[in-house]
Parts: structure tokens; C-alpha cells; sequence
């Protein structure tokens, strides 16, 4: 596990202008963080079970009163948001949020709260949303155009949860019965977050009583046998509530394939960007958002770095939500560092007012399904062995040899982008438990260099040459030449055939240059050497030129090779058996 990343600067320094921020006695903030101002009394009054709500207590608020030295600072804060801005526009990223974290931190270390002066207070939003807009921006799916792919693209995902929860229309009336079943599962659940119910999450409690919402419980809760000990685990160890784990139940039913229209992924729904920032790689062919344990642990350190900035778990996930820029901003417009304050301000956006309600009344559900009606049985987790074949495969070619459909043995590599894995020395298959020495006995005849092309083939009754040639669109001859047969030889039921099929590798992808993208960063993305990239396209230099439509061939495989000679057999591979704790398994803003 490589070092993970620490949050950016700017978010923990815009925690702690917020923090310190102060106000002069005319402006609302007087009321400060903690309590809330008096407001009218709600239709159903808040009942929160004995772990209260963590809510920060109230800090002294600094002076408003400009001081010497403000329209300097100032100054300097606009020139480094402006150099963001040039850098941004360059198409250097990286520089670009140095430059802004840069501007933060003049604010932080100037001692000046942020509404000090009306035009600091302004260009500190101006800061913020556009961070926020460059980072959804840079987020944007790359497109990959062309005659086609190495390696048929994967299943797409299905729609994540959340977002079908947020679409469905709420029951106008909380069902008979159901706030006294809730009231008395608050006062008996074990639990290590707070849990609060009011008419927010009776609406929702109410929904996942009807026939659309049981059905999102069900799939989620048969899915989370699959994932829950891991999830634990995992959560257990980086220090964060466990009980965390159902903000991945509403995100995805604990799908790892789950996408939304914005294009977060995976069991926790992070965006591209926010991966990145926990060390989820992401390229052409694999993306780590899919891979169920690597994306548990970056989802409990962000969860566990926004708990840092805010101390309170319900504004944790409100910033998991919609991001903490926005929390934050909440937070200083209002001076309420408090979930349900906010909530009524209407200080948030409307998934993100919801996302809590959402999250509160799944956990109630989902801690005792038997009180509200619901009787599933979880899936178990999968037992898988652990190939490193350390060269790329089709898994077509793996389906052929275990007999496993390839539906099966994607679902057990998520992570996977493709039908083909990519070519690194240090990958890991994952296959059914039992299955890796029967994989490494069946593709032993087969090169290693043909993976991605060649199939198996077991003989049927009554099947010829020509009709699997015809199946495979080759010749007989070829068949026969692969497997050292002669022409008048007779195929026997069950016989394996070797079948070298035509490389699908040789295929022709066009990419279009990306900002920010380097010849270095495509090359890795593809799997090519920038050499291959230069020669392809003829290009005399290193530098990629922004809009311009590469040609790649992934994996460098279209040039020949002298690999053919089967240069690595099966037999080199190295399979490491899983035990039957140790599965295969390891983002809106997240």
C-alpha cells in the first residue's frame, strides 16, 4: 500500500479559517457554533438515541476590525489565485492547486478572519468554487475513440443507488406503526454513530417500507454478506465507526460495479479526482475505485479526514456527499457547525440535505430488518485462489480454461476495465477457489505472448474442423497446424483444441489528448513506451499536443514480436491460494 495522501491544503485551511472566523455584534454569527438560535418547534420533535451528536464547542470569535497590513495581503492572495488561474488554464494542474492552496494559506497565517474586509471575504469564495469547478472539470471521464479496443470494454455498472433513492417520490405519511418500531430500536441497536429520528428520516424509513424501497434494502443487504467482514475490518483498523459501513449500503448496495450519472464508481462512489487522492489508480484498464478493499480503505481515510475538519459525524457525511467545500461554506455563511441547523437554513444542496435522512434510516433498517418486515439471506463472501501469471490475459481465455463463464470471473477482478488484464508482472487473478492449478494446467500449451488472442475449445458431439474454424473465424488449417494434428484426424468428444484465433491486440485505439496529458502519462495509461507513442504518430519530440488524436495500439502489441516462441509458459506462473478469509477484495465528490 503506497503512502496515502493527505488531504489537501486548502480544505484543512479553509477548516480552520472557518473555525476562527469572526464577526462584528450586527452580523448572525453572533449566535456562534454552539447552541443553534432558537427556531420554530418542528411538526415532530428530534429524539436521538444516548450517543449524542458531536457538535464543536463555541471559539472565541476574533475582532473584525480591519488592521494594517489587509489590503496588502489581499494583494498577494490575488496574485496567487491569478497564477492558479494562468496555470490552470496551461493545462498544469498540479501547479494550479499549489497556487490556490498557496492563496489559502496567506488568508491562514495573515491572522484575518475571512469576512475581516468585504473583499477578502469575496475572493475567498472566488477561491473556493473554483476549486470546486476545476476539480469536477479535471475529473471528467478521458475519451477514448476509435475503430476499437484491446479487450471488449467491460460492463458499464449499474445505477447507484443513491441516486435512485434521491428520485423516488417519499410517502406522503409515516406508515402506521412505524415511529414506534423505530423509537424502540433507538433505544436498544447497538451502534457507534449517532442515530437521530425526525420527520426527515421517517420519510425515508417510510419509503424503504414500499415495494421500490424494500427492494433497494433487500439487494443491498443480500449483497453486504459478500463485503461486510472485510468492510469491517477494514474500518476497524483505520480507527473510524463501523457503523460506517452503511453509507457504502445506500451508495452502491455494496455493488462494486455501481456508477452514477456523474461517473463515481464503486462500492463508495468516488469521483476520479478523489481517488486519485487516496491512491486509487486509475487506467486503461484497470480503475482501484472497483476494487472492494482498496476503495473500503481510501473511503474510511477520507471519512476519517473530514471527521478532523469537522468533529461531527452527520457533517462528515454531508461533505462525503457534496464535498467539504460546500459544508464548509455552509458553516461560515451561517456560524451553526451543526448538521440539522444547516438542514432547515437550507443552507446545503438538496441531495446533500437529504443524504443524511437517507443514511440514518438505512442504518435502522439495516441493523433489524426482521422489525420492519425484511427477511434476506446474505450472499457469502467469495473464496478465490490468486493467480500472478505476470503477463496479460483474456479472460475469455480463462473461462475456457476453468469452465467458469466470463460474467463469474469478472465479478471476481471488479477492479478490471476490460476482458483483458493488464501486463504487469504483479497482477493478480482471482478465480474460484480450487480452480488456479487447473487454470495453469489448461493454458501450459498455449504462449504466453497469444493470451490475448487465442481461445480453448472443448470438442462437442459432432462438431468438425470447419464448424469450430467457421465459430472462431479461422481457417482448419491453422487449427490443425496449432495443434499438430493431421487433416484426416477424427475430434473426439471433450478433446481440447488449441484455437488461434485472430489478436483482437492488434486493434487501433485514437485518444484524444487531454489538459495536462503527458506522453509519459499515456504511454503508462496504455501500456505502450512513448518510443511506441513518437513512432506511431510521428511525433519529434515528447510533448502532446493538446486535441490531437493519438494512435495507440494498447500494450505495444501491434509491432512483432519474438515472444511468439512462447517466451513465458503457464508453468512460470505463480498461483498463490486464497484462504477463506482472504477474498479477492482489498466515490459526486467522493
Amino acid at each position: 500500500m503506497k503512502a496515502r495522501a493527505k488531504p489537501s491544503p486548502y480544505l484543512v485551511g479553509i477548516a480552520v479559517v472557518i473555525l476562527l472566523a469572526g464577526c462584528d455584534e450586527s452580523v448572525k454569527q453572533t449566535a456562534k457554533v454552539h447552541p443553534p438560535a432558537p427556531a420554530p418547534a418542528p411538526a415532530r420533535a428530534e429524539r436521538t438515541v444516548p450517543l449524542p451528536i458531536l457538535v464543536r464547542e463555541p471559539v472565541p470569535f476574533l475582532t473584525t476590525e480591519p488592521r494594517p497590513g489587509i489590503h496588502s495581503l489581499i494583494e498577494k492572495v490575488e496574485a496567487a489565485y491569478e497564477a492558479g488561474q494562468r496555470d490552470y488554464q496551461a493545462g498544469k494542474i498540479d501547479q494550479a492547486r499549489q497556487d490556490f492552496d498557496h492563496a489559502v494559506e496567506l488568508i491562514l497565517s495573515s491572522g484575518f478572519s475571512v469576512d475581516a474586509d468585504p473583499a477578502l471575504e469575496k475572493l475567498f469564495d472566488t477561491i473556493a468554487e473554483t476549486v470546486h469547478t476545476d476539480e469536477l472539470e479535471a475529473s471528467k471521464e478521458a475519451s477514448y475513440e476509435g475503430e476499437d479496443t484491446t479487450g471488449e470494454e467491460s460492463d458499464s455498472g449499474e445505477q447507484a443507488p443513491i441516486e435512485e433513492i434521491a428520485s423516488m417520490e417519499l410517502p406522503s405519511a409515516p406508515m402506521p406503526g412505524l415511529e414506534a418500531k423505530a423509537e424502540q430500536e433507538l433505544m436498544s441497536v447497538p451502534h457507534d454513530l449517532p442515530l437521530t429520528l425526525n420527520d426527515s428520516v421517517l420519510s425515508y424509513l417510510s419509503f424503504f417500507q414500499t415495494p421500490k424501497g424494500r427492494l433497494i434494502v433487500e439487494n443491498g443487504l443480500r449483497r453486504a454478506g459478500r463485503y461486510r467482514e472485510m468492510i469491517r475490518r477494514v474500518l476497524r483498523e483505520e480507527g473510524v465507526p463501523l457503523d460506517l459501513i452503511y453509507l457504502a449500503q445506500a451508495e452502491s448496495a455494496f455493488q462494486p460495479l455501481a456508477v452514477s450519472r456523474a461517473g463515481a464508481r464503486g462500492l463508495w462512489q468516488f469521483m476520479p479526482w478523489r481517488g486519485k487522492e487516496y491512491d486509487l489508480e486509475r487506467n486503461f484498464w484497470i480503475d482501484d475505485r472497483s476494487d472492494p478493499e482498496k476503495s473500503t480503505r481510501a473511503a474510511a481515510r477520507h471519512l476519517r479526514d473530514l471527521y478532523q475538519m469537522f468533529g461531527d459525524w452527520y457533517l462528515v457525511m454531508a461533505g462525503y456527499n457534496s464535498g467539504p467545500l460546500n459544508v464548509m461554506r455552509a458553516i461560515e455563511r451561517t456560524g451553526y457547525a451543526d448538521f440539522w441547523e444547516l438542514h432547515r437554513r437550507n443552507t446545503l444542496p438538496k441531495e446533500t440535505k437529504n443524504y443524511v435522512p437517507i443514511i440514518l434510516a438505512l442504518t435502522l433498517v439495516a441493523k433489524q430488518p426482521a422489525r420492519y418486515g425484511i427477511q434476506v439471506v446474505p450472499e457469502a463472501p467469495p473464496k478465490v485462489d490468486r493467480v500472478k501469471l505476470g503477463h496479460s490475459i483474456d479472460l475469455r481465455l480463462v473461462s475456457d480454461a476453468i469452465g467458469v463463464d466470463v460474467q463469474t470471473v469478472h465479478m471476481l477482478n471488479p477492479v478490471l476495465l476490460r476482458t483483458i488484464t493488464p501486463n504487469d508482472p504483479d497482477f493478480e487473478l482471482c478465480v474460484p477457489v480450487g480452480m488456479g492449478d487447473r487454470l495453469l494446467k489448461e493454458i501450459a500449451g498455449v504462449p504466453s505472448a497469444k493470451w490475448t488472442s487465442w481461445r480453448l475449445h472443448r470438442v462437442e458431439g459432432g462438431e468438425t474442423l470447419a464448424t469450430i474454424a467457421r465459430q472462431f473465424h479461422v481457417t482448419p488449417a491453422s487449427i490443425t497446424a496449432a495443434n499438430e494434428l493431421n487433416s484426416h484426424d477424427r475430434l473426439d468428444a471433450g478433446a481440447k483444441l488449441v484455437i488461434p484465433a485472430n489478436p483482437a491486440s492488434t486493434k487501433l485505439v485514437r485518444y484524444r489528448v487531454q489538459r495536462g496529458d503527458t506522453l509519459e502519462g499515456i504511454a503508462d495509461r496504455f501500456a505502450v513506451t512513448v518510443a511506441e507513442l513518437k513512432r506511431w504518430n510521428h511525433l519529434r519530440d515528447n510533448h502532446a499536443p493538446r486535441g490531437a488524436r493519438l494512435k495507440i495500439y494498447p500494450g505495444g502489441m501491434a509491432q512483432p514480436r519474438s515472444s511468439d516462441s512462447m517466451p513465458k509458459r503457464a508453468s512460470e506462473a505463480k498461483l498463490r491460494p486464497a484462504s477463506a478469509h482472504n477474498t479477492h477484495q482489498q466515490p459526486r465528490d467522493k
